[in-house]
């Protein structure tokens, strides 16, 4: 497997797969493989078939991360074993649909305001101004704050796409804080890490997703809040300020505008803008307003 995982290793690293899809797409073929106790190139679709089902009924994992390993086998076959691979013997499980959590605009400024630490407090200021996903936030270099155009350069996001969004007068002030309140002060990154955020290197994806459990908890908002539940916040309040779907698109950095449709099921000025068929019935006995 030694070998086959360094050919595997080096065909993930020239398509640029990042570094967590690379270090999971190795971890699942390798278990796999020890599943069967045999090496992986030794075993066909009856084995993945079989596998499959496993993680489903032993395992219980969910559709989605039944795809996931699927996924990864697919490119060991067909990239490091040059072996044919057919959905129709292999179908990936179908997805659940679920709405994403919104948290209306009292709740995220509740949110933001019981966050434990200043620091925190930015972090959360941040992910709502912009939308930006959480492995972007850690990444933002002071270089990309912009404010003679007023807006924040997002470097390397998903695809490897860069995007402009817009940096709210607000946001510019907090940022400036927050620069003049750090004990010592990066030359590159935004959000340094370590304890007293002093290092060379940029602060981890869990910090920030701290950031939102802890101001969750202490807000008594009984949601379940993440770094990413900011980001369907930010783009599902500018639907409700009248922002258009392919504006919003551009700023979340989404390739396919059925990416960002999403948001017209979460809008309330949306949702509200039907009225229910329900509404114009006339119905005998129907109840008369009070008063």
């Amino acid at each position: 497997m030694t070998h086959l995982r360094r050919i595997m290793l080096e065909e993930l690293q020239r398509r640029h797969y990042s570094e967590a899809t690379t270090q999971h797409y190795i971890r699942f073929v390798e278990r796999f493989a020890q599943h069967f106790r045999c090496s992986p190139d030794r075993l066909g679709r009856q084995h993945i078939r079989e596998y499959q089902a496993q993680l489903f009924t032993v395992q219980k994992l969910s559709p989605g991360t039944v795809t996931n390993h699927l996924c990864a086998l697919r490119f060991f076959y067909i990239q490091t074993l040059k072996k044919p691979w057919s959905i129709a013997d292999t179908p990936y499980p179908k997805k659940r649909h679920r709405l994403p959590t919104i948290l209306s605009q009292e709740e995220v400024a509740q949110l933001i305001d019981a966050a434990p630490t200043t620091f925190y407090r930015t972090v959360l200021m941040t992910l709502y101004a912009t939308g930006v996903r959480n492995a972007e936030l850690t990444r933002l270099k002071i270089s990309d704050v912009d404010s003679q155009r007023m807006v924040l350069h997002v470097q390397g996001g998903k695809g490897r796409q860069d995007r402009d969004v817009m940096l709210s007068p607000i946001l510019l002030e907090e940022l400036r804080a927050h620069w003049r309140r750090l004990r010592t002060r990066s030359s590159v990154w935004l959000f340094p890490g370590n304890r007293w955020h002093s290092g060379d290197q940029p602060i981890d994806t869990k910090t920030p997703r701290y950031a939102c459990q802890d101001a969750a908890r202490r807000a008594g908002i009984k949601k379940k809040v993440y770094p990413h539940v900011l980001r369907h916040c930010f783009a599902t309040h500018l639907l409700e300020a009248g922002a258009d779907l392919h504006t919003i698109q551009i700023l979340l950095g989404h390739h396919d505008l059925k990416e960002t449709a999403i948001y017209l099921h979460l809008s309330q000025r949306h949702l509200h803008a039907t009225a229910s068929p329900l509404d114009s019935l006339v119905l005998k006995g129907r109840l008369q307003p009070e008063g």
